[in-house]
């Protein structure tokens, strides 16, 4: 069954014997450019996509949550004073980190009942997580009166992933889901929180973002993520400053001798990424979409020679794109797994996903899903 708002609102009644108070939807985000450096309080240009997260849910009498989801057969049930890291396990960490976040930003909570639903690929590097954080963040926000910001909803959803989930993630993929317009990307300063649409105009240029999901499912919460964040902030200590944001390329080059090897690297990417973004920006107002496919290529070799997040499939479903006339490629999200994006006219669309499924099947790799995203708007209540 195709996920949408009255999808979850007859489960929901289905599940608890009621019809819900409202359904809320968020979705989930492709980054155009701009991987690694949230956290680095740099710069990135992701947007909402419209696949989207909804959260049918109504308040209870009672300090109890229950939580039901199209993805998993059991019934959750907790008492919200419980909620902590070692407590909350799966996919329930989320919607019960965001209860338990908004609680420390200073809400008054009241039990809940929650069905979820998503067409959000899980695993896919476009941020499943973050549009169910900021779905139920945005649904009990109104249910509990709380009348925080989405600027604020944005630092519960971080904080959420980062104290319950235990993923040292920083604030881009909510901030995009809150944030996201049609047809525009959220250029985001990750140090002053400063959020800005960016047109994409795609379509008017006759392009499409194909998203290529290699089906290798990531988790953040494994140390590869955690090692990154560790270089970058040894980094940033050594140069002396309090992040990377602070490091141009060139005080990176005068400082090359103080810093292992792979710790140098790991700098560089950020702080070339950053550059890379900024440039993006520029060159989307100034020359359009068709102009950015080199920063996207440099982006991905980036990420694969000195951060070295990407895999082979990843790689791969790079390549064949720009061999098949993309503007640009390049993976997207986390890392290690997950999915890659081309930008790409639309007349060469069905040749590139051709030559992406045969050049997997050649290898033996498990069979990806291709398919389109537009930019969309952000996080609502739909019902």
């Amino acid at each position: 069954m195709i996920s949408s708002a009255k999808t979850a609102a007859d489960r929901f009644k289905e599940q608890f014997g009621y019809a819900p108070s409202g359904v809320w939807s968020a979705p989930g985000r492709v980054n155009l450019i701009g991987e690694h450096t949230d956290y680095n309080e740099g710069f990135v240009l992701p947007f909402a996509i419209d696949r989207r997260t909804y959260a049918a849910v109504s308040k209870r009498s009672d300090q109890v949550a229950r939580i039901a989801s199209a993805f998993s057969g059991e019934v959750v049930e907790f008492e919200i004073s419980e909620i902590q890291r070692d407590t909350v396990f799966d996919w329930s960490a989320y919607p019960l980190g965001v209860a338990w976040s908004l609680i420390q930003s200073g809400a008054k909570p009241q039990g809940f009942d929650l069905y979820v639903d998503s067409n959000v690929p899980v695993g896919a590097g476009l941020s499943s997580s973050a549009a169910i954080e900021c779905s139920v963040a945005l649904a009990l926000n109104e249910l509990w009166e709380s009348g925080f910001s989405r600027s604020v909803l944005a630092k519960v959803g971080q904080l959420a992933e980062n104290e319950i989930v235990g993923a040292p993630t920083g604030i881009m993929d909510q901030t995009a889901s809150l944030f996201g317009q049609v047809d525009h990307a959220v250029f985001l300063d990750c140090r002053t929180l400063d959020a800005k649409a960016t047109p994409l105009s795609l379509k008017e240029h006759g392009l499409e973002i194909v998203v290529m999901d290699t089906r290798v499912a990531h988790r953040l919460t494994d140390g590869g993520y955690a090692t990154r964040r560790q270089s970058c902030e040894e980094a940033a200590e050594i140069m002396g400053v309090t992040s990377l944001r602070d490091v141009t390329v060139e005080s990176l080059e005068a400082s090359r001798n103080l810093l292992e090897d792979v710790v140098y690297k790991r700098a560089r990417h950020v702080v070339t990424e950053n550059e890379r973004v900024k440039k993006t920006v520029e060159l989307l107002s100034s020359s359009g979409p068709k102009s950015i496919g080199q920063l996207m290529n440099e982006s991905h070799a980036s990420m694969r020679d000195d951060f070295q997040i990407s895999i082979t499939e990843l790689d791969v479903a790079v390549e064949t794109a720009i061999s098949e006339g993309a503007v640009g490629a390049r993976m997207t999200g986390g890392g290690f797994g997950g999915a890659a994006i081309a930008l790409i006219e639309k007349a060469k669309l069905a040749s590139l996903t051709t030559a992406v499924l045969d050049k997997f099947r050649d290898q033996g790799f498990e069979k990806p899903e291709i398919f389109t995203v537009t930019a969309d708007e952000g996080a609502k209540r739909e019902i």
